[in-house]
C-alpha cells in the first residue's frame, strides 16, 4: 500500500510539472489564470519588461508568454512597432489571445504556438527578446540561444529571467540560477552581460545581455 501510494503521489507530481511545463486542457487553463493573477508573476514579469528598456517602434519577441502579461506589457511600450511571441501551449495562445485582443486586432501582436527550436520566421531584426522561467525547459540551450543572437539586430538586447520555484528556494538558489544564465549567455556569443534582482520570494534574477555589433 505503502509503495502503491508513493507511486500515486509520483504520477501527480509529474503530472502538474508536466502542466507547467506546458499547460493543457482545463488545468492548463486554470494554471494560466492562477500565473496571470499571483501578484508575484505579475511584478517578475512587468519588472522584466521595464529592465528591456523597449522603444516605441522596437520589434521584441517573447518565448514562453503563458498567460500574455509581458506581452501585455511589451505591446504598452512598443507602440509603432510589433510584438511577438511563442509557445508551446494551445491553452496559453488562447489566454494570452484574449487578454490582448485589441493588440492582436491591430496586427501590432502576433502569437503562435511553437516550439524554441523550431520558431517562425519574423521578417526583419528583432530589437529585443524575453524569456520569463522558460530556459530551463530547452533542450541543447546553448544552441536555442545562439539562434536567437542571430535574430536580433546588432546591439539588440535579450532579458531572461529565473524565479526558482523548486522547494526551499533562497537567495542562494537565485544566485545559482543567474550563474548558470551567465554561463549560456556567454558560450552563446552574447556580450555587456549583467544581473539585476528583484527582491522577491524566492528573489528574481534578470540577466540582460547585447548582441555584439
Amino acid at each position: 500500500m505503502q509503495t502503491a501510494g508513493k507511486s500515486l503521489k509520483q504520477r501527480a507530481l509529474g503530472y502538474l510539472v508536466s502542466q507547467a511545463h506546458r499547460p493543457r486542457g482545463l488545468v492548463g487553463w486554470a494554471n494560466g489564470w492562477m500565473f496571470a493573477h499571483r501578484p508575484s508573476n505579475r511584478k517578475r514579469n512587468i519588472w522584466a519588461v521595464s529592465l528591456l528598456d523597449v522603444r516605441p517602434t522596437d520589434r521584441v519577441l517573447e518565448i514562453g508568454f503563458g498567460p500574455g502579461i509581458a506581452i501585455a506589457e511589451l505591446a504598452g511600450r512598443a507602440t509603432r512597432g510589433h510584438v511577438y511571441g511563442v509557445d508551446h501551449s494551445q491553452a496559453m495562445v488562447r489566454q494570452a489571445a484574449r487578454r490582448n485582443a485589441a493588440a492582436v486586432r491591430a496586427h501590432r501582436v502576433h502569437l503562435t504556438c511553437a516550439s524554441v527550436e523550431r520558431l517562425p520566421s519574423f521578417g526583419d531584426p528583432l530589437d529585443a527578446i524575453l524569456a520569463v522561467n522558460s530556459v530551463g525547459f530547452w533542450p541543447d540551450p546553448v544552441e536555442r540561444l545562439g539562434a536567437l543572437r542571430r535574430l536580433l539586430r546588432p546591439a539588440g538586447r535579450i532579458a531572461l529571467v529565473s524565479q526558482p520555484r523548486c522547494p526551499g528556494a533562497t537567495r542562494d538558489t537565485t544566485a545559482l540560477a543567474a550563474q548558470e544564465l551567465q554561463d549560456l549567455l556567454t558560450q552563446a556569443g552574447f556580450t555587456l552581460i549583467r544581473v539585476e534582482t528583484l527582491e522577491l520570494d524566492p528573489p528574481v534574477a534578470c540577466v540582460l545581455a547585447g548582441n555584439p555589433s
